[in-house]
């Protein structure tokens, strides 16, 4: 067998294809929200920011003055939901979770007080929904918030199946301004003609 010579002494180098770049993806929804926000943004199209965790800092190193290091912080009180703004004169609310499992989608990832912020989104005229990402499947899809907390509280099982979200919820396309064109299905599922 013999050995190839390459001109410049090495192999050619891998090119990345587009499943290589998607592979990667395990938890880059946030990210991929986050560039479509800023997308919506720089564009005038809506005004959408991740909401910060509140911490309460307790304590803090100073090796010296430009190195400050916090050692110690707690979170102050449990944080709503992952995102808010306004969109088309309407105040938008959305918690973004990642689901690594095939088959169903667990409901310990949806927390009680999360729940609750979005049922007030709802009783306040405001447009709540979720942003559920199948890493298994590379699908990303926007349920609305009343749909979803009526499935939750309804079933006694510990997970919803991958099927309800299919044919309840709304698939989001990918691309690349914005990353995630959630904004579309928002359209579709809130501002029918007017």
């Amino acid at each position: 067998m013999s050995t190839i010579k390459y001109p410049n002494g090495s192999a050619p180098q891998k090119t990345t294809s587009v499943r290589d770049f998607h592979s990667g993806r395990g938890m880059n929804l946030e990210n991929d929200i986050n560039d479509s926000n800023k997308f919506y943004r720089e564009s005038n199209i809506a005004l959408i920011y991740k909401k910060p965790t509140p911490v309460q800092v307790v304590r803090v190193d100073y090796p010296d003055r430009k190195k400050a290091k916090i050692t110690e912080a707690y979170y102050r009180t449990p944080s709503t939901t992952d995102y808010n703004g306004i969109y088309r004169g309407k105040y938008i609310d959305f918690e973004a979770k990642e689901s690594a499992n095939k088959t169903s989608f667990p409901l310990f990832m949806v927390h009680p007080h999360q729940i609750s912020h979005l049922e007030k989104v709802h009783m306040h005229g405001g447009i709540g929904f979720f942003i559920i990402r199948f890493k298994e499947y590379g699908v990303t899809y926007l349920v609305d918030s009343m749909v979803l907390i009526k499935e939750i509280k309804r079933t006694e099982k510990s997970s919803i199946p991958y099927k309800w979200f299919e044919e309840n919820g709304h698939v989001i396309k990918e691309g690349l301004c914005p990353r995630l064109a959630y904004l579309k299905v928002v359209d579709a599922c809130y501002f029918k003609e007017d």
